[in-house]
Parts: structure tokens; sequence; C-alpha cells
């Protein structure tokens, strides 16, 4: 793997490859853009197959990360970083203040937070190292609701440029994934009288989806294959790719989960096959508002009144989609980018030359 060439091609401005050997932690943090702000974005920790791997989920996480900051309105640019290893060790306090001290010593350009494989508890210990974190208890929190606020009001957006209506009361929804996002969301759709129909690897997270909302369970395997009107991918990423797209047999595509496309020309096999997507990283943008609501001191209901605006920006990127006849995975970048571009070509005011203070 050429590091140089990958973080170029990509547009990264660093990446940090960090082991602790006392703890056996072993961190990468990847640093997209901070045209917007300091690089915010969670911690994964996660067994990955190999060093490569785990080095380009980083770098893919926090180049969507830049955009999904962007197209929410935030101050904050994209990173990410990921912890490889088990994550249902309990040995947890020690090998996070180790992640807290090279978060640490990036000097605030990066802020992390709660992300797969991690929780409050854990940002709690991040915190005894730097205060360049966010999503701890008593604060923000569990960002989920937020989340599941934000997916369910875009797809409410879909639904009304689908079908002129975003009424999903009589809608059939697949929730592949039911755990505190796909939970939430399930409650949302529930409230409103929508029909689920669920899958999860945990047994238990099923059964209390199913217990509180009616939904129907059906295995990992054949969540992919239900006819339904919706889909909403809130499992892991890259989900829709050559051999499940083929499969779908619903108009929508509307989920939490990052990265769902497995490579851009999927957004075009959707697009082909008349399914309507929705890019993840406006849907799932929730998250990241409820971290920055810990950074800017909002409280939790200005965080839900910000994940509804998730609502008018999804209807935004089909109008963008539709003008300049591109997929809308395509026209969400394009939405980001021109934040991007519109900030960093502002002019740049210096302080008086040379700046020293008085002796």
């Amino acid at each position: 793997m050429k590091l140089f060439d990958t973080i170029s091609a990509m547009g990264h401005e660093q990446l940090v490859l960090a082991h602790d050997k006392s703890t056996g932690y072993r961190g990468i943090i990847a640093i997209h853009d901070t045209t917007l702000g300091p690089a915010l974005g969670g911690t994964r920790f996660w067994h990955y197959a190999s060093d490569e791997e785990a080095i380009i989920d980083a770098l893919r996480l926090a180049r969507g990360m830049t955009y999904k900051n962007a197209v929410a309105g935030l101050n904050l640019g994209g990173g990410k970083s990921v912890i490889i290893g088990d994550n249902r060790t309990p040995n947890r306090e020690m090998l996070f203040r180790a992640h807290g001290r090279f978060v640490d010593s990036l000097g605030g350009r990066y802020v992390t937070a709660e992300d797969v494989g991690t929780g409050t508890l854990d940002m709690d210990f991040v915190h005894m190292e730097t205060n360049y974190v966010a999503g701890m208890l008593g604060k923000s929190g569990d960002p989920s609701p937020v989340t599941a606020r934000g997916v369910f009001r875009a797809m409410q957006a879909t639904s009304k440029h689908r079908w002129g209506t975003d009424d999903l009361s009589e809608r059939t929804i697949a929730i592949q994934g039911c755990g505190n996002v796909g939970y939430n969301l399930a409650r949302e759709l529930h409230a409103v009288g929508a029909t689920l129909i669920v899958a999860d690897i945990d047994a238990e997270r099923v059964k209390r989806v199913v217990n509180e909302t009616g939904a129907r369970a059906v295995s990992v395997a054949d969540i992919i294959d239900q006819d339904a009107d919706i889909l909403a991918p809130c499992a892991l990423g890259g989900g829709l790719n050559d051999d499940t797209i083929p499969r779908l047999r619903v108009e929508l595509v509307v989920g939490a989960a990052n990265n769902q496309l497995l490579e851009d020309r999927h957004g075009t096999m959707l697009q082909d096959r008349g399914i309507t997507y929705a890019p993840d990283y406006v849907v799932n943008a929730g998250g990241v508002i409820n971290v920055y609501s810990e950074l800017a001191g909002w409280d939790r209901i200005r965080s839900l009144r910000k994940a509804d605006e998730i609502y008018q920006t999804i209807l935004g990127v089909f109008d963008i989609a539709k003008a300049d006849g591109v997929t809308p995975h395509v026209a969400a970048d394009r939405l980001a980018e021109r934040r991007i571009q519109a900030v960093r070509g502002m002019t740049r005011t210096w302080p008086p030359f040379p700046n020293k203070s008085e002796a």
C-alpha cells in the first residue's frame, strides 16, 4: 500500500498511526479536511482483517465526515479514528486513555466521540487525557435518538420526493440492523403507523424491537430480499453492492449506516433499477449534530430541531441531482463541496505584522 499516494488521491491532510506498548493499543487517526473547522469524527473499535483494511476504513470514514459536517451546516471538518482489536474486551480504561493521549497530541485539530464498538463510558476514559472529546455521560450522551430522528425525517423527505407525500403510515419499511439507531428509528416509524420488518445479528435486539413495535423478524440473510417500500440500512457499510442491489424489492433506500455504497458506481446501479437512494451521510447527520450540540452548548430540544432540518437538506440534494443530471450521492457531494469552497474562498484577514506582544 502506497500511503502518500492513497491519502493524496483521497484528499487527506494527515494520517496518524499510533501504538502504546503497555496497553496493546493500536490506533489510526485520519484527518481529511479542516477548512470549516477542527476535524470531528468518532472512534471506531473493530477487529479488522488487516492493518491496510483498518487504514482504508479510517480514511473513507474521515472523508465522509468532511462531507457530512459540511452538508449539515456545521463549522467542523472531517476526521475519524479506529482502534484495532476486540471491542468486547472488558479492559477498556487504559486502552482508551492511551487513545486520548494520542488525540491530545494533535492539539485540537481532531475531536473524537463514540462510534461503532465504543460508548459514552469509553469517551469518559478518553476525557481523562484530553479535552478534545465529546459524547460523554451527563453531556450530549448517546447520539442515537437524534440520529434516528434525522433518518426518520430523511425518510419522510425522500417519500415526499418519490411519492408526493411524506406520510409513512401505509408504508412497509425493512430495517437492517436493530442497534441503538435502528431501535429508535423503529419506534419513530411505529408511532406513525408504519409496518416494520427487522433483522439483526443479535437476537435480543430483534426481540426488543418486535416486542415494542410488532415488527416481523427475518434473518440477516433475508432482509435484503423483502418486499417492502423502503430499506433502511442501519448496520455496517458496504451493504449496497453487486450482490445485493439486484435483489432489492424496494423503491427507496434511506438508512443510518455509513458508506452504504460499496463503490460509487453502485449509486448508478440503484438509479438504473429505479430505486431512489438518499445519501447516507446526509441522512445520518443527526449523530454529528448531537456531538456538535455538546461543543456549542445546545440542549437536546435544539439538537432535535437541527436534525429536523435534514428534511429540507435531502430535498435540496434531489433538486441538485435533477438540475445537474446526476445521481443523488453525487449531488450530495456537490452540495458539500460548494460550502467548503465558499468558506475556503473567503478573504482571510491577518493580524498586524509583526504580531508581537509588548514587552
